[in-house]
């Protein structure tokens, strides 16, 4: 008898997604891929593009910038710099991360790219090899504009991306409060005050795109982020996106399908200087599974055939397949364990000749 699949909570939000980041799951959708505009939230790309350029060396925390007039005269909220102040690029990415700061976020674009636009290309060419198919920025800050717009799956990938690519840089994510020119304004991530186990991520808000929150929680080793668009308060999006993250974790278990190097098994090889090769995951191979379902997983290794050497350590040669009651769950790609040189010039005579007779039916692989 199948256990049934735990019922998700129902959300007054117009579109959500929750997604365990060990399994990279999604385990609750609603209109996941509908278009809508992303306000604040925008501001993620921002960051993931000036932790690039942190970590490339293009730019350091302690260097200072001028502010703009454009960077100034920015509309909504504001970390409140002032024109032609010397401010170090720290002071834009706390600027940016926790107090949403539109000046802050500007002022950090000009410097990385020159202007607003040229950023925009670059957050465009990032969301491309992120794979945010259904994306399109205009702006680094997400003010209103019709062409500027992501999904809540989309918006999904991006932060699972900062937090897997720039785990240094994550903690800004969770700090409560920043203080600029004596003025100290708070997080507006209410979870970051209400549930200890949220470390992230980002609030966004405007009349069109309602109030958003992604937020991110790890308990027990276990990370799940979930995105919640369009609900009507600062209250409702945490207390939506606070019931996905409890669901997550109450009704699902993560586990290990694969351990990393673990050898999963041996098949032949020809033409090679050995006759077998261990194969298994580069990685940990980990399935997000309803509460007590972890015995009924099944796993299957499905290899390339014939394998023929040589074959360098890390090839891929197969794939293990996770499922769960018939139903496939994952995909992993399965590697050579081990090198695999050719073999010597009876060695490789002898299989060719075995392979070419295999191949016509003649004698059985």
């Amino acid at each position: 008898m199948h256990a049934a699949t735990p019922v998700a909570p129902v959300l007054e939000a117009e579109a959500y997604v929750l997604k365990d980041l060990n399994s990279d799951q999604v385990l609750v959708a609603q209109n996941a891929d509908e278009r809508r505009e992303p306000a604040s939230i925008t501001k993620l790309m921002t960051a993931y593009i000036a932790f690039e350029a942190l970590r490339n060396g293009k730019i350091k925390q302690d260097q200072t910038t001028s502010v703009s007039m454009n960077a100034y005269k920015q509309e909504g909220s504001r970390t409140f710099l002032e024109v032609n102040e010397q401010v170090p690029v720290k002071t834009l990415l706390y600027g940016t991360i926790v107090q949403s700061g539109n000046d802050a976020t500007v002022a950090l674009a000009e410097l990385i790219s020159g202007n607003e636009a040229t950023f925009a290309q670059k957050m465009n060419e990032t969301a491309k090899k992120l794979g945010m198919t259904n994306t399109h920025f205009v702006n680094a800050t997400g003010l209103n504009h019709p062409e500027h717009y992501s999904t809540a799956s989309d918006l999904a990938r991006l932060a699972a991306a900062i937090i897997r690519d720039y785990p240094d840089y994550y903690p800004i994510y969770s700090v409560k409060s920043f203080t600029h020119r004596k003025i100290t304004q708070p997080n507006r991530n209410l979870l970051l005050y209400r549930d200890p186990s949220v470390d992230g991520m980002k609030t966004g808000h405007t009349a069109k795109a309602g109030y958003c929150l992604i937020a991110s929680s790890k308990r027990n080793n276990r990370r799940l982020l979930s995105v919640v668009l369009g609900t009507r308060s600062d209250l409702a999006r945490a207390n939506e996106s606070q019931k996905l993250l409890n669901f997550g974790f109450g009704s699902y278990e993560t586990i290990l399908g694969a351990t990393a190097g673990q050898r999963l098994a041996s098949p032949k090889v020809y033409k090679g200087d050995l006759s077998t090769v261990y194969v298994g995951t580069a990685n940990n191979a980990s399935i997000t599974l309803p509460n007590g379902e972890a015995q009924k997983l099944t796993k299957q290794v499905n290899l390339n055939s014939p394998l023929i050497a040589p074959l360098p350590k890390g090839t891929q040669v197969g794939t293990l397949s996770l499922s769960l009651n018939s139903k496939l769950i994952q995909t992993v790609p399965v590697i050579t364990l081990e090198q695999v040189s050719s073999g010597g010039w009876v060695k490789r005579i002898k299989d060719s000749l075995y392979l070419m007779l295999a191949e016509r039916g003649w004698v059985a692989r």
